[in-house]
């Protein structure tokens, strides 16, 4: 027996049962130096169905009931009767991430989901200064023109339960819904890791339901 080519070499004497041994050894060694690939990151939930567990209000202290409830499975933002507003997140901060998430709301609406920091916003509903639909286009103070959705109502399911997703990568944030890319954002500026927030807008009667609301890493 020696070694030629890199491969064992039996000669034709040692055949039968050496040979078969030769086979099974050259197909150990060529298994054995197939690259190892990592792991690609799961989705976590970011709402357990139940109740609010890892959601916080702005100052830290636990999600306030009179705003914020978990009903049959959905993590529903209310107005109080005196139409206040309100903001709930994540007790996490996420810097590059893939975030999914249903919702469903009826009537006027002025909500959003809250990214990074400095905070960015991504709209849900009427913007109350320009009285249109804005839904996910980005929002810093005023909505930057390279960050609006043009036609979101069409891509928008009245009623329904609707799918966003956004991406977090670097300096740019990019926005989906059901299914269809409907905006991107970049700006430097929006580049430190935050929590994810949502949105209750004071000053009109609303209501606004998330299931479904995952998160995943990217490097």
């Amino acid at each position: 027996m020696s070694l030629r080519g890199g491969f064992i070499y039996v000669p034709p004497s040692q055949s039968g049962k050496k040979t078969t041994r030769r086979h099974l050894l050259t197909a150990t060694v060529a298994f054995t130096c197939l690259p190892l690939t990592a792991a690609e990151p799961e989705s976590t939930s970011l709402y357990n169905g139940k109740d609010l567990t890892g959601w916080v209000m702005k100052d830290g202290s636990p999600a306030n009931a009179t705003f914020w409830k978990s009903v049959d499975g959905v993590l529903t933002g209310e107005n109080d009767p005196a139409k206040k507003g309100s903001m709930l997140y994540t007790k996490d901060n996420y810097l590059n991430f893939e975030c999914e998430a249903e919702a469903r709301w009826q009537g006027e609406l002025d909500s959003g989901f809250m990214v990074r920091k400095p905070e960015l916003q991504m709209q849900i509903g009427v913007s109350r200064g320009l009285k249109k639909d804005m839904t996910k286009s980005f929002y810093t103070g005023s909505y930057p023109e390279a960050g609006q959705v043009k036609e979101a109502a069409k891509l928008l399911k009245a009623g329904d339960w609707n799918q966003f997703q956004l991406v977090a990568q670097g300096d740019t944030v990019t926005v989906w819904i059901n299914g269809t890319e409907a905006s991107k954002f970049n700006d430097a500026k929006y580049a430190g890791a935050g929590p994810i927030g949502l949105q209750i807008h004071g000053g009109l009667a609303m209501k606004i339901g998330f299931r479904n609301l995952k998160i995943k890493a990217l490097k």
